[in-house]
């Protein structure tokens, strides 16, 4: 027997094989149906994770004895009909960055170590809560400060369509869970472009939710004005019921969805510069599909979007040094030289300096909501390029900072410019579309995302 990528043994349930590869809701619903149980289910996506020969790769470490308790809540509740929601019994994976309490949250660093948070992040007490399954706690890029994924502190996940490549970052071992068939879902982070990128390469469903619209409480930081929490799906649905979860609030009615009569802006200026071909032909075709279920997309520039990506290396690292100064300083030698490096670079920017970013930037981002004012949302590839190889990476420090940059080159127009955002796949390996919508607007997006996600097939 198969279960994705991974032998399980022939005593592990039959459902695992039946359901797998089905969405959250639908599993749910099995499970409220009593075709599913919640212990089967967990049992086997842990016995997965465990057998698999890029398990280790992928979790940081397995909550077996918490999983398998939640389960057994929701077996019961299943069974006595008293589910707490659709998603009741239905297990994720979490990014090693949000809380868990009595476990190990490092943030993919050696300088966290043996940290062991007292509480659960308020995200994932809101989905516990609704009775969600906490399998476990996936790789990720060294404090969540890279787009590749690559971590030669810890463990580097690999990309599911190209196992030589990295999954992207810095939610890596998220999409590895859900792309390899890990966990059908998974909660990652998104600073500037943390959910999209490994998401886009993993051919899934990324949402990036707008900063302030779920709670940080318990999430390690990386640049609080930036750092936002999101869904790694297989579909748009998925998405949406986890960012409700996780807020406790109702999740958007996607019923009925269409892209009849959706007007799309199709963003030029830098994010459409050097592309790969097989990114490029695939955004065409993706529009193509979207003018064919009715939408119009007009193309536009934004020509101050070059001044507003160009203030990024002034107000992330400040920020994110300004952070972790005391405990970087403590122990550098943990670090990966990269990030370090990458942390390092704000301690030249002036209090000025910083200050009139911010004045800039806002002013760019209040330009940027009227000109796409007239939309429903705007389009661009996911990412510029293909997933980085691995081997060049670890030899190669200009490889690193050249890709790491180029990987976020599109997402970072979102954070940047305070959006929501959502990343499709298009059919096409490691190629994603995304679709920006206003911020806070989160529900609007979805619907739309829901249409063009049917248009894509």
């Amino acid at each position: 027997m198969r279960f994705g990528a991974a032998t399980v043994s022939p005593n592990d349930t039959e459902a695992i094989m039946k359901w797998h590869g089905n969405s959250l809701a639908e599993l749910g619903a099995e499970i409220g149906n009593g075709h599913l149980d919640p212990v089967d289910l967990t049992e086997a996506f842990v016995d997965a994770a465990e057998s698999h020969e890029f398990g280790e790769r992928i979790y940081a470490r397995l909550t077996k004895d918490r999983a398998l308790a939640e389960a057994e809540a929701a077996r019961k509740r299943a069974r006595s009909g008293h589910r707490l929601g659709l998603l009741d019994g239905v297990p994720i994976s979490w990014k090693d960055l949000f809380d868990t309490a009595g476990v190990a949250t490092e943030a993919g660093s050696e300088l966290l170590k043996d940290r062991v948070p007292t509480a659960d992040a308020e995200v994932l007490r809101n989905a516990t809560s609704a009775g969600l399954v906490c399998l476990g706690k996936t790789h990720m890029s060294e404090l969540a400060f890279s787009g590749l994924g690559y971590n030669p502190v810890t463990e580097t996940t690999p990309c599911v369509n190209d196992h030589g490549a990295v999954a992207g970052g810095s939610s890596s071992g998220a999409a590895g869970s859900v792309a390899f068939g890990l966990a059908p879902a998974a909660i990652g982070s998104d600073t500037g472009g943390s959910v999209r990128v490994p998401a886009a390469w993993n051919d899934l469903v990324g949402l990036k939710t707008t900063s302030g619209r779920l709670s940080l409480k318990g999430v390690v930081p990386l640049c609080a004005r930036f750092d936002t929490v999101g869904p790694l799906t297989h579909t748009v649905e998925d998405s949406c019921l986890l960012m409700a979860v996780m807020e406790g609030s109702k999740p958007a009615d996607l019923r009925g969805a269409s892209l009849k009569g959706v007007r799309f802006a199709s963003l030029r200026t830098s994010v459409r510069h050097q592309l790969s071909h097989a990114i490029m032909s695939s955004y065409q075709s993706a529009c193509e599909r979207f003018q064919a279920a009715g939408a119009e997309i007009v193309a536009i520039e934004f020509p101050r979007l070059e001044e507003a990506l160009a203030l990024a290396p002034i107000v992330y690292p400040t920020e994110a040094y300004a952070t972790w100064r005391d405990v970087i300083d403590a122990n550098p030698d943990l670090m990966f030289g990269e990030i370090l490096t990458r942390f390092r670079s704000g301690v030249d920017v002036t209090a000025v300096e910083y200050i009139k970013a911010w004045q800039t930037l806002k002013e760019i981002r209040a330009e940027w909501h009227a000109a796409v004012a007239g939309f429903d949302a705007v389009l661009c590839p996911t990412t510029p390029t293909l997933p980085a190889n691995l081997e060049r990476l670890m030899e190669h420090g200009d490889y690193y900072k050249e890709a790491n940059l180029r990987a976020l080159t599109n997402t970072r127009v979102g954070n940047m410019l305070g959006l929501c955002a959502l990343t499709l796949p298009t059919g096409v390996p490691s190629c994603g579309i995304t679709l920006m919508g206003r911020p806070f607007r989160e529900e609007a997006l979805l619907r739309v995302g829901k249409a063009a996600e049917e248009a894509l097939g």
